[in-house]
């Protein structure tokens, strides 16, 4: 069973940066796609930044240019670095891994991302 452990998140002032990470466990093999989604209340889930093992990258429009993924593949681990942070990300950070095509989706439990003065 592949669990999904997040951690990185918490306060931030605007402007300013975190880290998040994510570790797969529970598969031996190299994911598939992995990355992050974010939500607030009342609105859907959206994409954050998904990469794949073949190093594509998506990255949704309102974090483009601030945020960075990243991976270490043999360890089924990524990272989300996020730069100049505003009160609109603030949210719940989801990480999410797709293991391999037509495969179920697997989320974490998600981490809180505060951005406030």
């Amino acid at each position: 069973q592949v669990q999904l452990v997040e951690s990185g998140g918490g306060l931030v002032q605007p402007g300013g940066s975190l880290r998040l990470s994510c570790a797969a466990s529970g598969t031996r093999a190299s994911f598939f796609r992995m990355g992050w989604y974010r939500q607030v209340p009342g609105k859907e889930r959206e994409l954050v930044a998904i990469i794949s093992n073949g190093d594509n990258i998506n990255y949704g429009d309102s974090v483009k240019g601030r945020f960075t993924i990243s991976r270490d593949g043999a360890k089924n681990v990524v990272f989300l670095q996020m730069n100049s942070l505003n009160p609109e990300d603030a949210a719940v950070y989801y990480c999410y891994m797709l293991p391999f095509p037509g495969s179920r989706p697997y989320w974490g439990q998600g981490t809180q991302v505060t951005v406030s003065s």
